[in-house]
């Protein structure tokens, strides 16, 4: 592969604030979108797994970056909201493969969460929800595979959006696991968050701009939660429902067929077949290096076998099943599910790797839902736990993107605008 070395930074761009730290520094990204849109006089940042033309993504490890030439072309995503008028400010950090959920990143460092400086933003695309929170641009794509753009729109108070699978194109964009893969965006407010997805859409997604007549919430979720966040989930969920003007009605998501307590393990069989598929022959061949967190995942994943991937498969399916029957019920109009973005409050930085991994799991659980049923999420910075941001979600059936935006659009409030 060509090797590309490391272009000069322009110090008067977001890549050069090194106190933030959620741009790369290893490329200058600028590309002004067209004269007039419906994006116009925006600006916009990308999670560094996305193609832009003449620039090598690094996908979070140097040895990447050394081993992969410039893309040829821009992502469509990228070059739909250039044409849309907004303008591309630079590339942001991720983790390593885009593997975390913390956004710490051993080669790199750490994107500063604004709302939380000792703690982490979330990840992987760390360094999309830092710029956002931080003012540096108007919105921010990142990918979502298992979380990826719920959980740092959490950590960091901004709104965050996990499309429904295959609504929005990945082409041009460094796979994690391509079955789960999705591009997402956050925004400081619901309505920047809506006008991204109008762009991003098209007509992938069936219009929609009023909540469904059921708002549904899960014992499962609350099984997960952090103690600290239990009682913040539960107040925020009844404020939603109240500015919905819904009831919220009890329901088990999970059966016998696919229990709650077995979402992760499912999620991870199937995820770490398809990155051991995909990046194994690059891993044996180039010999990265990786941080010890991120290192021992890969470990684990390639050693998955096609019986775990097997079994993995009919769970799947039983969640899948599971999950239309409650939200898209052919006799109703269908329902919604209200659900945390994430287990608690962000963890400190410079935790050990058995205390992230403690961390991180009951959150990559609460996203395995939509990941594995291929659902659209929105995050909603509703609440805090400990003085930090803390996102609440709703969940709709493929199809529902935009009437998920529409609702967060309508609810009128920041990222800053958040109760206990």
């Amino acid at each position: 592969m060509m090797s590309r070395a490391r272009e000069p930074v322009d110090s008067r761009s977001p890549a050069a604030d090194g106190r933030l730290g959620a741009f790369c520094a290893h490329a200058r990204v600028e590309r002004g979108g067209a004269a007039a849109g419906a994006l116009g006089g925006q600006t916009f940042a990308v999670k560094d797994v996305f193609d832009v033309e003449g620039v090598t993504a690094c996908f979070g490890n140097p040895t990447w970056l050394a081993t992969h030439a410039p893309a040829a072309r821009t992502a469509p995503t990228v070059a739909s909201l250039l044409a849309a008028g907004a303008t591309l400010t630079g590339l942001t950090l991720t983790d390593e493969l885009a593997l975390s959920l913390t956004g710490e990143n051993v080669h790199y460092g750490t994107p500063l969460n604004v709302r939380a400086p000792e703690r982490v933003p979330g990840g992987s695309s760390a360094g999309s929800a830092a710029a956002v929170a931080a003012g540096l641009v108007d919105f921010a794509l990142g990918t979502d595979t298992g979380g990826s753009v719920r959980v740092p729109a959490s950590h960091c108070g901004v709104f965050g959006f996990r499309p429904s699978q295959n609504a929005v194109s990945t082409e041009g964009v460094w796979p994690l696991a391509p079955r789960f893969d999705t591009v997402g965006w956050f925004a400081r407010d619901g309505a920047m968050l809506a006008r991204v997805g109008d762009v991003l859409l098209g007509s992938n997604a069936e219009a929609g701009a009023a909540a469904p007549p059921r708002l549904l919430l899960a014992d499962e979720a609350t099984r997960f939660l952090e103690p600290a966040a239990r009682a913040a989930f539960a107040n925020a969920a009844a404020a939603l429902a109240r500015r919905l003007a819904r009831r919220l009605e009890p329901v088990a998501v999970g059966g016998d067929g696919a229990p709650a307590f077995g979402w992760l393990a499912t999620y991870l069989a199937l995820q770490n077949a398809e990155a051991a598929t995909l990046h194994g022959a690059w891993i044996a061949r180039a010999s990265p290096s990786f941080g010890s967190l991120i290192a021992g995942r890969l470990v684990r994943a390639l050693t998955v076998g096609p019986d775990d991937v097997a079994a993995a498969e009919r769970a799947r399916a039983a969640l899948d099943a599971r999950a239309s029957a409650l939200l898209a019920p052919a006799s109703e109009a269908g329902a919604w599910l209200v659900w945390p973005s994430a287990a608690g409050a962000a963890p400190p930085r410079g935790l050990p790797d058995a205390e992230v991994d403690a961390h991180t799991g009951p959150s990559l659980t609460l996203g395995a839902l939509a990941s594995l049923a291929g659902l659209p999420q929105v995050s909603l910075p509703l609440a805090e736990v400990e003085g930090c941001p803390f996102g609440v979600s709703l969940i709709g059936p493929r199809g529902a993107d935009r009437a998920l935006l529409a609702v967060a659009a309508s609810l009128g409030v920041t990222g800053r605008e958040t109760s206990s």
